[in-house]
């Protein structure tokens, strides 16, 4: 089985659970028939909410900046509702990250004119083949055709200057994937931090392809040093949060993360970490934790 999350502005993520095998066919009907819903966050700063990652959209006098662009399907979807936001097409996307569910809307965006923005290593994962291990199944995803490629990339940190704000970017390192970007827009006091903060459950590290436990821990951290307790915090997928809420998920991490460690100097197994229900009083929150104790283990294991 395996579950595809997408956010909403609700009190979870919504969740459809299929057969792998089922897997393309009930991804296209929800790409079919899932609207794009809006939430304002302060005026001329929306976020997006349809099938695959959050999209935050700063409209205003310059025009259109998105961050993440879902599927190329909800494209027409998300361009009409930035329409009736008082916006016309998209002139920049910042990628937070490369997984398709956040990015695929690249081959939409990127062949009619729109700037593509990403973490160098992002860029770098998207002009190669990639298999994402999803624990329940492993997911190919092709390189992207040229068109769909960032034009603008960073290493550590660039700023924009865009309808009226500085909005700044940010990579501490391999955490979600090696790739991440935190966009925080300075005027609004909003952070959108892609995958690295998960507020739909608990977060999947991309471990096959150099994700990281530890880097989603202090790339949390790092951000939380750069916001204050009244910033609001966009995860990539679930309802949007606070700072607050934020911390909470970096302590659970740290705690779990400490448990793993000591399990695994122990010479514990996968099996065995699991049978000790390491993230048990977390559950009730973040919901099953079999995925990202896979992942979770496998990172901490190679990093060592």
């Amino acid at each position: 089985m395996i579950q595809f999350r997408y956010a909403a502005p609700v009190a979870a993520a919504l969740v459809f659970t299929v057969p792998a095998h089922a897997q393309l066919g009930d991804l296209d009907e929800a790409l079919r028939t899932t609207p794009i819903q809006a939430e304002q966050l302060r005026e001329g700063l929306h976020v997006l909410f349809g099938v695959g990652g959050a999209i935050v959209v700063s409209i205003g006098e310059q025009g259109v900046l998105a961050v993440d662009d879902q599927f190329p399907e909800m494209a027409p979807k998300y361009k009409e509702k930035i329409r009736e936001l008082g916006g016309g097409d998209i002139d920049f996307v910042i990628n937070t990250h490369w997984h398709f569910d956040h990015a695929d809307g690249n081959m939409a965006l990127g062949p009619e004119g729109t700037w593509i923005v990403a973490h160098e290593n992002a860029r770098r994962m998207m002009m190669q083949d990639n298999v994402i291990n999803l624990v329940t199944m492993q997911r190919d995803q092709p390189a992207y055709p040229a068109a769909a490629l960032p034009v603008i990339t960073f290493a550590d940190g660039m700023m924009f200057h865009f309808n009226g704000e500085p909005i700044e970017l940010l990579h501490f390192g391999p955490a979600h994937t090696t790739g991440d970007t935190a966009v925080i827009f300075r005027r609004h006091n909003v952070v959108h931090m892609g995958d690295v903060f998960n507020n739909a459950g608990y977060p999947f590290i991309d471990a096959g392809n150099g994700g990281s436990l530890d880097g989603v821990i202090e790339f949390c951290t790092r951000v939380l040093e750069r916001i204050d307790e009244r910033t609001t915090v966009v995860p990539g997928h679930g309802p949007v949060a606070t700072h607050a809420v934020l911390e909470a998920y970096v302590a659970m991490l740290s705690t779990v993360r400490d448990r793993l460690s000591g399990l695994i100097d122990e010479g514990a197994s996968l099996e065995q970490i699991v049978a000790a229900r390491p993230t048990e009083e977390f559950d009730e929150t973040y919901g099953n934790p079999a995925s990202f104790l896979d992942r979770a283990y496998t990172s901490l294991v190679r990093d060592r």
